[in-house]
């Protein structure tokens, strides 16, 4: 039987601290509005690059979409079920859904476990230290959203 120390629980929070990174630095959020079910506006002047976005969203870094959504293109055979697959979301959301389910999916649907990427009041258990930071910043949210515009294609 092995002994569980300090060192144990210590190495175990520094592992997952490493998988997980922190949110993005204390920031001032933009404001946005939702209008017909989605925030139409980006939230940054500069467009979001596809390729970054597809980066976050297939990595298990930041975002891991792969915990909860099967994503096209990707080889990694641990995805989860827990939401729908992301192929073809770039076919059955506009750009201004997309944006409003990273930036808040509650809005979206109230009972969904999706985090909210882009939110940072009305939260509950939240640690200390990433309180008042939002998940993604700005710039990150249009990144994923143009990448996620570009799965077009319904491979279920």
């Amino acid at each position: 039987m092995i002994a569980r120390t300090d060192s144990v629980i210590v190495g175990i929070a520094a592992a997952c601290a490493a998988v997980f990174s922190p949110p993005a630095a204390a920031q001032a959020l933009v404001p946005f509005q939702v209008e017909g079910g989605e925030i139409r506006a980006p939230l940054t002047g500069v467009p979001g690059d596809a390729e970054r976005g597809r980066e976050a969203v297939r990595g298990r870094e930041e975002v891991n979409c792969l915990l909860c959504h099967s994503v096209p293109g990707t080889e990694d055979r641990f995805m989860g079920n827990l939401g729908p697959p992301l192929a073809g979301a770039g076919a059955r959301l506009s750009a201004g859904k997309l944006r409003l389910w990273l930036v808040d999916a509650k809005r979206v649907v109230p009972e969904t476990i999706m985090p909210s990427y882009y939110r940072v009041d009305g939260l509950n258990r939240v640690a200390t230290r990433y309180r008042g930071k939002p998940i993604l910043d700005a710039q990150q949210i249009e990144d994923a959203v143009s990448y996620l515009a570009t799965l077009m294609e319904d491979v279920r």
